[in-house]
């Protein structure tokens, strides 16, 4: 793992999922010439001094997989001469960064490099070597001569030997140089922040080494870096960027695990390279998941199906600054996947514990590549991750830690209180009990350990279910909200006031248990790979067409039943019942915090997240029109991979959308809550809302989808009937002759803005929008001018009805926009 606790400044170790890189059949270890240790009557004469003259009597030092030396200001690596020529993974990641560095999109804990190294030995200098799997091929094909040349290996730096080991088995080397310089290849500071910022170069007089550590498997550097910069993220008068960096670099194992071929229809992590040596006609691209190298102790027995221990279990050792009362929760958490290991064939294959106290254990640290561990950090951040560190080449998982911000908890007590406080009690209240708080922490702990297994998000698990189901307390308390842990489906929201013995926090589900075993039950006759894939085939096949054991993908952004933050098979149904009860919640928040309180800061902090989540609620709407259905099959099974939403579907998703998202607010702009938490803006609040939403709706890609349908037969939603629909909803006024509130005012200006972008934009190669057609020579202007025009024709007419002064002066206005869009000279 990338361990940066190595002193007090950097313990926020703050880590993300390790970036997945190429990988390779172990390649057969091959020592070249230099690579062998000279004999002390051979050592060369540049440069290179007795041990002693380097490493003096005042060196401190610390032994682990190469021994770590400081000397005055200098640090030594002594680099045992078996290490030469090994396989390691150096990992590069920001501990701490300024403000709003790129954009707000990088955070503490962010890998900015992953790469596989070797040291290598050349004359007198040692060389790190960045290794690349992308392209492999086994080294007893011929072929695999030209795989050699053609991705010839760059060298990260090269190091002078300055020394020997007494017994001429290690060699010593400078680093201080390599860690305080700046090192492109394992900097935090991109090419793109460098253009950004106008960094001129880092400033060797505020750039130092913190902290150097050494264990039996990985090294940890702790580098402060700072950077002349004319534009920096924050204090642009100070003119500097610093950062402090952690790299980790990690032995990986000397015998490879046996890798398992993904398949795309269960969702795991994985790595992928190029396969040169294939019998297929071209270089095969092969995928591996990412998972822990569980073998049984007992083969024999495990292949009569009876449950084994594994060789070694996965442990995950409980952070000392834990608070008490929450540790239960979280050793709950994760041994809440002994069960589904247990499916596998598995007993006792995770386990938490308690971290070795100084007595127990002097030389255990949360740093160690062998632990892995349950951080809990003091930090304001409002988040949980399960990042993992993998071997590249195998997809084996070395290490991992769950990462628990303490603030954490605050998120999870505001959302209870929102979205299930209506048909909940136990939610209606600041002061959610220990129980509550405890079984929420504990599904959280599950979840990112489930991420730290090889899993990623399965957000179609929320759609297995019929909505009406979150209704049923029998069927809540065995199923929870969603078919599996891994999906963003956090409370049931759906459940309504009078229902009985829901259960409103979610839990482990059936697609845990099948998607665990898929990837972690060993195949005993299986001696490759490929040897596997019919066994797995035929698992997925007997799942096939159940909803409960599909897979959907966290970045699909067209298919309705792969969403985030929903639940149910039945976006408008499950919105309705959301906002029925928001709207209670709404009506009694003052009632549940301030008037408790008697403070307004948690009324404010409660009702910004309330209209959070109306916007979550009308977003799953949204994304039926213009849908596709994403069912991932092979050719051996039935239907279409690609299934249009059916019109019926998406004429409902847009009537919905007009009567409750796009019609005037009649409660979320609550005065009473506002008038005592802000002094203005309170139809911008929600114009903000509404328009991101009817932009959103709005979407070039949505559009091409629907462009899309006309080929597709007569009872598909097309793009003409999306945009008549539009705007007969969204100026349904001009049809009535009625006055037309600040609020639909507000939007309906900005669905003419929309209409003028879809007019006018012009949309390039790699620019930042995702469409599949060429926007000018498509449909979609032809379109936006008819609808453009219509549209005038309305303005004109309803002006001059029986309108307020406010209607007639936005409708004129109204018009004179279209004018300039139509016709801009």
């Amino acid at each position: 793992m990338n361990k940066f606790f190595i002193c007090a400044a950097s313990a926020f170790l703050l880590l993300l999922p390790a970036v997945q890189t190429a990988q390779s059949k172990k390649e057969k270890s091959k020592k070249n010439e230099e690579a062998v240790a000279p004999t002390p009557d051979k050592r060369p004469e540049s440069g290179i001094k007795e041990y002693s003259k380097v490493i003096t009597k005042s060196a401190v030092s610390d032994e682990g997989l190469f021994t770590v030396h400081k000397v005055d200001k200098k640090y030594y690596f002594e680099i045992p001469n078996k290490y030469l020529d090994k396989d390691m993974l150096l990992v590069s990641r920001l501990a701490k960064l300024p403000s709003n560095l790129g954009g707000g999109y990088v955070n503490a804990g962010s890998e900015t490099n992953e790469q596989l190294i070797v040291w290598q030995r050349f004359q007198d200098k040692i060389l790190i070597k960045s290794k690349s799997f992308n392209a492999v091929a086994n080294d007893s094909l011929p072929i695999s001569i030209s795989v050699k040349a053609n991705n010839y290996e760059p060298t990260l730096y090269a190091f002078d030997i300055v020394a020997f080991s007494k017994d001429s088995a290690n060699t010593v080397i400078d680093v201080t140089k390599f860690y305080s310089t700046d090192v492109k290849a394992i900097s935090g500071i991109s090419a793109e922040m460098r253009e950004t910022y106008k960094v001129k170069g880092l400033d060797d007089s505020r750039t130092f080494i913190t902290a150097m550590k050494s264990f039996p498997m990985n090294i940890e550097v702790i580098q402060d870096m700072t950077y002349n910069a004319s534009k920096p993220s924050m204090l642009e008068d100070t003119e500097t960027i610093s950062i402090q960096m952690n790299q980790s670099m990690i032995l990986l194992p000397e015998v490879p695990m046996k890798p398992r071929i993904f398949d795309s229809r269960v969702g795991w992590f994985t790595v992928s390279q190029y396969d040169y040596g294939s019998n297929e006609l071209k270089s095969d691209l092969k995928t591996y998941i990412r998972r822990w190298r569980l073998e049984p102790k007992d083969p024999e027995a495990y292949a009569r199906g009876e449950l084994v221990e594994p060789v070694k279990p996965i442990v995950y050792y409980l952070d000392p600054a834990t608070p008490e009362k929450l540790k239960k929760y979280i050793k709950q958490g994760v041994e809440e996947w002994q069960k589904p290991f247990e499916a596998a064939g598995f007993k006792n294959a995770i386990i938490a514990k308690d971290a070795p106290t100084k007595e127990e254990d002097p030389d255990f640290s949360p740093e160690d590549v062998r632990y892995s561990v349950i951080r809990y950090v003091a930090s304001t951040t409002r988040n949980a991750v399960g990042p993992s560190v993998s071997d590249p080449r195998t997809g084996e998982i070395i290490e991992s830690d769950v990462i628990w911000y303490h603030n954490h908890l605050r998120s999870y007590r505001n959302r209870y209180l929102l979205e299930t406080g209506a048909a909940n009690p136990k939610a209606r209240t600041l002061q959610t009990s220990d129980e509550e708080m405890g079984e929420m922490m504990r599904m959280v702990i599950a979840h990112e350990v489930g991420h730290a297994l090889g899993f990623p998000h399965n957000m179609g698990a929320s759609c297995a279910y019929d909505t009406e189901s979150y209704r049923n307390g029998e069927f809540t308390q065995e199923n929870g909200i969603a078919a599996s842990i891994m999906d963003y489906a956090r409370y049931n929201y759906i459940a309504q006031p009078g229902d009985k013995n829901i259960r409103f926090i979610r839990k482990m589900g059936e697609y845990d248990y099948y998607a665990l075993n898929w990837g972690y039950r060993v195949i005993p006759d299986a001696k490759s790979p490929e040897a596997e894939t019919a066994v797995l085939d035929k698992w997925i096949l007997e799942k096939a067409g159940n909803p409960v054991y599909k897979f959907g993908k966290q970045s699909s952004t067209f298919d309705p039943s792969s969403q985030t933050e929903d639940i149910g098979n039945n976006s408008m149904k499950a919105s309705s019942y959301g906002l029925k009860n928001l709207e209670y919640v709404a009506a009694h928040l003052s009632e549940w915090t301030s008037s408790v309180t008697n403070k307004y800061e948690d009324l404010d902090e409660l009702y910004k997240e309330l209209l959070d989540v109306w916007g979550r609620y009308v977003g799953h709407v949204v994304t039926n029109v213009g849908g596709v259905y994403e069912n991932t099959k092979r050719p051996n099974q039935t239907g279409n991979v690609y299934e249009v939403v059916p019109k019926a579907k998406q004429i409902e998703a847009m009537n919905w959308l007009q009567e409750k998202a796009f019609a005037s607010p009649t409660w979320i702009v609550n005065l009473n809550n506002l008038k005592n938490t802000d002094y203005a803006g309170y139809t911008e609040k929600f114009r903000n809302i509404q328009v991101r939403h009817l932009n959103n709706l709005m979407s070039l890609a949505r559009i091409g989808r629907l462009m899309d349908n006309e080929i597709l037969g007569a009872d598909t939603y097309k793009a003409l009937d999306f945009f008549k629909d539009l705007r007969r909803g969204i100026w349904k006024e001009t049809a009535a002759a009625s006055n037309v509130s600040i609020y639909r005012r507000n939007l309906q200006r900005g669905y003419i803005d929309r209409m003028a972008f879809l007019m006018t934009e012009e949309i390039k190669p790699n620019d930042r929008f995702t469409v599949y057609y060429n926007v000018s020579q498509s449909d979609l202007r032809a379109l936006v001018r008819g609808e453009l025009t219509a549209l005038k024709r309305s303005l004109s007419a309803a002006k001059a009805g029986a309108v307020n002064t406010e209607t007639k002066y936005h409708y004129e206005d109204c018009i004179k926009r279209i004018d300039l869009i139509l016709d801009p000279k």
